[in-house]
């Protein structure tokens, strides 16, 4: 299985901290936001990965992550992504990259603790998205499940009025090679994108979707202000938590 991240977008949410810088390479406690997705990849045992970034602070991920090795990869590959074209528009751009083969894709501020190599293992065929419980749903894609043991989700509605659970589709998913063909018949949304919702949504479909909740903390850390700062407050609690643990030399 290969590994994708995206860093693309201007960052206006986070403005003007992304004024010369794009918002993934922003401080999360002691190293750059992007560098999460990119060890929660390492930590999965993926290996090879493509980082997709846009915008006019493109360059600077080189000088951050160089060719990936420090991080434990041993092939990072980036794309440019021109404007801003959604999620799917974006995972586009990784057709050759992944080859036909499986991939992980991890949103560049999404971070997260969990070790999803169980999962990477036990992967075969379709997608699975990650949820997790958040207190702001509508601000995300909230699954809809029905009232099978366990449930299945009946669809994926993006950024709901009025949510069907607190669960939140988070930016950490699955796919096989048939995502490309997806992507390709999308038509952009009412917001002008292509919406990865809508992808997910066509492998619920074809009766190919599955999901886990996400074990850990989970982290959209480029949500807003607020986000990052609980974001570095709670990568701080990890360090000190680690610290305490450790047995005296």
């Amino acid at each position: 299985m290969k590994g994708v991240v995206l860093a693309g977008g201007l960052g206006t949410r986070l403005y003007p901290l992304t004024r010369a810088t794009n918002k993934h390479l922003l401080p999360v406690y002691d190293r750059c936001m992007v560098q999460y997705p990119l060890e929660t990849l390492v930590r999965a045992g993926i290996r090879e990965v493509m980082l997709v970034t846009g915008g006019p602070h493109a360059g600077d991920f080189l000088a951050v992550l160089g060719d990936g090795r420090e991080l434990g990869l041993s092939r990072l590959q980036y794309a440019f992504q021109e404007g801003e074209g959604g999620i799917a528009a974006a995972l586009r751009l990784c057709e050759d990259f992944a080859d036909g083969e499986r991939i992980l894709v991890v949103l560049g501020d999404n971070v997260t603790n969990a070790d999803l190599s169980a999962d990477v293992r036990s992967f075969v065929r379709g997608a699975r998205v990650f949820v997790k419980p958040v207190d702001n749903p509508s601000e995300y894609g909230v699954p809809e499940f029905d009232d099978s043991t366990p449930p299945r989700i009946l669809r994926i509605i993006e950024k709901p009025k009025l949510p069907p659970s607190h669960l939140a589709v988070t930016g950490l998913y699955m796919y096989d090679a048939h995502v490309f063909d997806y992507i390709r018949a999308l038509k952009p949304s009412g917001r002008g994108e292509l919406e990865i919702t809508d992808v997910n949504n066509r492998y619920l479909d074809e009766d190919a979707l599955s999901w886990s909740e996400l074990d850990g903390v989970w982290l959209d850390a480029g949500e807003s202000k607020d986000a990052l700062l609980r974001a570095n407050l709670e990568v701080a609690r990890w360090h000190e938590s680690s610290a305490l643990t450790k047995e005296p030399a």
